[in-house]
């Protein structure tokens, strides 16, 4: 007995469909604005770290010039993480590069955990063992340099809020509701990056003061560990996300409950018996849903359903852009026409 199934897909970009500018598009070109923003920053602050940690011999300072080398080289690949994840579908990625983005905040998380988090360990084990005093002159270049780290970093941790803020408004959600649900990794990484930099530079200044008023170095190598720590944990949280985005992340349990009272909603369905959801990119769900199609639906007329359905869904659920419909009343209808039919020929062998 042969099992059939009739199912829709709604077309992809490289079927020669053109994808109009979407709510996603406009939310990249803040990211960027924002990545932008945080590379600036970033930049400028790890010149004047590494020039001041000289000065000084300051291993606390040399500690923040590394977290800030590393958060420029993770701007750098966030920037080219939004511009190769627009790239439109073809043969061999049908479902376009949209997880290119979490790709990238993969190679941003092991950039934190390397060129930050290691550096910052090997700088604050050096400064238990190295006997060298600094000068008030050093203490002095190592402070300022700090404090101007902090405004530059805070402008742009600033710059991120603000954006955080507009996208949980439009979401009808908390601040922090936004932050555990957002799902642009661009966006969430530098949140991390320069909340993580605005604290180490709050720890870099403690263990410099500590070390001029007290003399003790080892003020400056406590702060350096606790700055490696602080980025092997960011580097650790930011890995484990873009880890479970990339082996296959379901949508949000909100987006799943609306495509599932949708399907609900709709006459030609009598039931859903299955759905299946794979986030692709921040913008973009993979949705594969199994349905009972209601009686009466004849079987000439279960294509048009599908796609009428289809098009209702892509204007409830924009985000849902790969839809795979399988309607299953024109299998029961056929198991029940074959068990007749092998039933009858059972009783007409019988007699």
């Amino acid at each position: 007995m042969t099992e059939t199934a009739t199912s829709a897909s709604q077309p992809t970009a490289s079927q020669g469909k053109a994808a109009p500018p979407s709510e996603g598009a406009r939310q990249d070109g803040e990211t960027k604005t924002t990545v932008w923003v945080a590379l600036g920053a970033n930049l400028l602050i790890a010149v004047a770290k590494l020039a001041g940690g000289l000065v000084a011999g300051s291993p606390a300072l040399l500690s923040e010039a590394a977290h800030s080398v590393a958060d420029s080289l993770n701007e750098v690949f966030l920037l080219a993480s939004l511009k190769r994840s627009r790239k439109p579908a073809d043969t061999a990625h049908p479902f376009g590069y949209g997880k290119e983005r979490f790709f990238w905040s993969l190679i941003a998380a092991v950039g934190i955990f390397v060129t930050g988090g290691c550096f910052s360990f090997f700088q604050g084990f050096e400064a238990f063992t190295s006997s060298s005093q600094e000068t008030l002159t050093g203490y002095v270049v190592g402070l300022v340099v700090l404090f101007v780290a902090l405004l530059a970093e805070g402008t742009s941790l600033v710059r991120a809020l603000l954006q955080l803020r507009g996208q949980a408004r439009e979401a009808c959600r908390t601040m922090r509701a936004e932050v555990r649900h957002s799902e642009d990794p661009a966006l969430r990484t530098v949140l991390a990056e320069d909340s993580a930099a605005c604290l180490g530079v709050v720890l870099a200044m403690a263990g410099m003061a500590l070390h001029m008023v007290t003399g003790q170095g080892w003020y400056e190598g406590v702060a350096s560990l606790s700055i490696g720590g602080l980025l092997v944990y960011v580097a650790f949280v930011l890995g484990r996300g873009a880890k479970d985005q990339l082996i296959g992340m379901a949508a949000d349990p909100v987006l799943r409950r609306e495509i599932l009272d949708f399907l609900d909603a709709q006459p030609e369905i009598d039931a859903v018996t299955e759905v299946l959801t794979m986030r692709m990119s921040p913008d973009s769900v993979l949705l594969a849903a199994r349905v009972d199609l209601a009686p009466g639906v004849e079987s000439e007329h279960v294509e048009d359903a599908l796609v009428r359905v289809k098009g209702g869904l892509a204007e409830q659920c924009p985000d849902v852009d790969h839809v795979f419909l399988d309607g299953r009343r024109a299998r029961r209808e056929r198991e029940v026409i074959e068990r007749a039919a092998e039933a009858e020929a059972a009783d007409g062998r019988t007699d």
